[in-house]
């Protein structure tokens, strides 16, 4: 239903607002205007098109709307007016600029939860260890330019942290410009899980179907205790 589509802009934009710095009073009326829309059991564009044909014909068709969800606070007149850009254009102006406008911080703030800083966590940063988004404005700004778009440029994030964290290497901004020409060619390393027995390594032998414990000294004892008793470990 459009109901969805639209709430789900509203919560995106709530998180973009969010993302700007804005008033927890503005965001908030975005989110709760996202959870009136997705527990209505009627489609809106219908009761737009109830809305048209019932109400005072002098007001306007986001005064309209309002009136017919009775919800003051929750869904006010601008909110209804973006529902019917929506409704009629199937796409809302404010959004739209919204994201254009806060494209780099986006990728900032992807950046830094790639490394498990969420963005609540990265405003108190901000204060104590003066963690400041110009540092790496220009960074994700070449970022941007180079990927085209804010989608492709968290997916280049993505593909860079995948590949250093399993590496436990250190990663910034920067690195996804000097592994650009790479990102397809750029895989997690494999974890592997090997078997050992009190701290010996372990093998199989398929010829004799048998398990072999390796000694200190390289010679192969055969294996005779309980499966339970073997370890694996993660070999990275």
């Amino acid at each position: 239903m459009i109901n969805k589509e639209i709430a789900k802009i509203f919560n995106e934009m709530a998180e973009l607002l969010n993302i700007r710095g804005d008033s927890a009073f503005h965001i908030n009326a975005y989110r709760k205007a996202a959870e009136y829309l997705e527990s209505l059991q009627a489609d809106v564009s219908e009761i737009y098109k109830g809305a048209q044909r019932t109400l005072t014909p002098s007001k306007s068709e986001g005064q309209k709307l309002w009136e017919v969800f009775k919800v003051k606070g929750i869904i006010g007149d601008k909110n209804a007016k973006k529902i019917e850009e929506f409704i009629k254009h199937g796409k809302i102006k404010e959004y739209e600029e919204l994201k254009e406008e806060t494209a780099i911080q986006q990728v900032i703030t992807h950046f830094f939860l790639s490394k498990g800083l969420g963005l609540q966590e990265l405003k108190e940063n901000a204060k104590k260890r003066k963690i400041i988004y110009s540092r790496f404005t220009k960074p994700a700004k070449q970022l941007l330019e180079l990927a085209g778009s804010v989608e492709k440029a968290k997916e280049a994030i993505d593909k860079v942290a995948q590949w250093a964290n399993t590496r436990k290497l250190d990663y910034a901004i920067e690195t996804v410009f000097k592994k650009w020409l790479e990102l397809d060619r750029l895989k997690p390393k494999e974890i592997v899980k090997k078997p050992f027995y009190k701290g010996d390594p372990m093998i199989w032998s398929e010829t004799k179907k048998k398990w072999f414990v390796i000694s200190k000294y390289g010679e192969w004892l055969e294996f005779a205790d309980k499966q339970s008793t073997i370890e694996w470990r993660v070999i990275q």
